[in-house]
């Protein structure tokens, strides 16, 4: 009798260069996946629905996927530490494998169902997947995490990227009689969002899926990669990869994606294109490094990594932060990107630090806040990638330059010159003036006319204000 392995799936929902899978499929051809819809994750208050509808996607084409290849893929609902065992058990698995978290909520999941696996005789198998090279790889000389960037991406660059490992292929699923004995366990059909209480009404942006996070990739490499450097912070152009969402969930793998961007620069007949890969190659190390800072550094879950900014006196005045939320700041750039997130949940990464530094620095509101408000809209919402950048924009992180205040009239002069993705975003102002709409200089009498608010507070004065309250800060250090 063949031994039977359970797969977990977490953040890797595919079935092609899957570190853990590979190594399962090593052991046996009998392998299954298997998928727990935890209420510890899908209770919390931070949950975007079209961050569930990309991850529903995402399980059915990994359904799919396991079909073709002569297995399953089963969903259980429940606590892990529960279901997991308690599944694995009915089936008389040999044993579970899965790849590990750097988040503090999973990696204390993964010990509870690891003991409870092991209580249970059954053998357990972590592995890291989701990184080009785990926490404890990329240390510093003295064997310490990095907490500044650039040494961390010199270190990290110059190892070794493994290759992308092969497909699952060739395995055999569950009998009949044992898939009646794993529904007699647990396992259910897959839920629409709407069956787990989540409503999205909009069509997503980003088709989920193992294949179409693959023809992205390709389509990236294909063109956009050779002038990302150029072209990314342009929010009215398509210069980004938009695989966040593919990475967050897994979609695709790590070492697929390091793979084409390798082949690009490899490819590549001029210093200009090779620059412009090895730029998003070091996008791709801001993801691991903010990923090794919350292995590490689990407080930042919860708080500033800088000690000014542990008792920080910021403001919380609720009705600018309602503004905020809503686009109705009176500053253009900062209300056309908070319509996007509003709208298709997602926004460009450019506008992501603008709005993140008026909501600090303009209107003096806990970085907290509006963190917790991505994460309640974004597809691609990941907590290590999220806290980063608010905590980068905030100045309460991991950043050599820590005071950083970005003007929203000279980022929107900069980054959306001809005003194209203010216009999109904030059609009444469509027939305004380039120059007003792009400086943010719009007489009231032309708001008025327009239906679109006065400026909420002033940025110059509330910069000063801003500056002030961080210098007594570090003073009282």
């Amino acid at each position: 009798m063949t031994d039977l392995i359970l797969f977990w799936h977490r953040r890797d929902l595919r079935i092609a260069d899957n570190v853990g899978l590979t190594a399962a499929r090593e052991r046996t051809s009998k392998v299954v996946g298997i998928f727990c819809l935890d209420p510890g994750i899908l209770d919390q208050d931070d949950v975007a629905p079209a961050r569930v509808m990309y991850l529903i996607g995402s399980l059915a084409a990994l359904e799919k996927r396991y079909s073709e290849v002569g297995s399953q893929l089963l969903i259980v609902k429940g606590s892990p530490d529960q279901a997991i065992p308690g599944l694995a058990k009915s089936l008389a698995a040999t044993a579970v494998f899965f790849n590990q978290d750097v988040e503090p909520y999973a990696k204390e999941r993964d010990r509870s169902v690891i003991e409870a696996l092991q209580e249970s005789g059954i053998e357990v198998q972590p592995f890291w997947d989701q990184l080009l090279h785990p926490p404890k790889q990329v240390m510093t000389n003295a064997g310490e995490p990095y907490s500044v960037f650039t040494p961390f991406w010199r270190n990290w660059k110059a190892q070794e990227k493994a290759a992308p490992l092969t497909t699952l292929a060739d395995v055999e699923g569950l009998t009949p009689s044992e898939q009646e004995q794993a529904q007699a366990a647990g396992t259910i059909a897959l839920p629409t969002a709407k069956d787990l209480g989540f409503e999205w009404e909009h069509e997503l942006i980003l088709e989920p899926g193992e294949q179409a996070a693959q023809e992205r990739l390709e389509a990236f490499c294909d063109r956009a990669i050779q002038e990302y450097g150029e072209q990314r912070n342009f929010p009215a152009v398509p210069g980004t990869s938009q695989l966040s969402a593919a990475l967050k969930f897994g979609t695709i793998g790590i070492r697929t994606v390091w793979s084409a961007a390798e082949d690009v620069y490899n490819r590549s007949r001029s210093d200009e294109t090779r620059q412009n890969v090895q730029t998003w190659q070091q996008e791709l190390c801001w993801r691991e490094f903010y990923q090794h800072a919350m292995f590490f550094f689990p407080e930042l879950a919860t708080g500033p990594y800088r000690d000014p900014f542990k008792d920080f006196p910021w403001e919380n005045d609720q009705e600018l932060f309602q503004a905020w939320c809503e686009g109705k700041t009176g500053y253009p750039i900062v209300d056309a990107a908070m319509r996007q997130l509003n709208t298709i949940g997602w926004m460009h990464n450019r506008c992501r630090m603008i709005v993140a530094s008026f909501l600090t620095k303009d209107l003096i509101i806990d970085w907290r806040w509006g963190e917790k408000y991505f994460m309640q809209k974004l597809m691609d919402g990941d907590l290590s990638a999220n806290n980063g950048g608010w905590q980068w924009s905030a100045s309460s992180g991991m950043d050599p330059k820590p005071l950083r205040i970005f003007n929203p009239a000279s980022q929107s002069q900069k980054f959306d010159p001809e005003g194209e993705y203010i216009r999109e975003w904030l059609p009444e102002l469509k027939s305004l003036d380039t120059e007003l709409l792009v400086t943010g200089k719009i007489p009231d009498d032309e708001r008025d006319r327009c239906d679109y608010p006065r400026p909420i507070v002033d940025h110059k004065q509330r910069q000063r204000q801003f500056k002030e309250i961080y210098q007594q800060q570090r003073a009282a250090r």
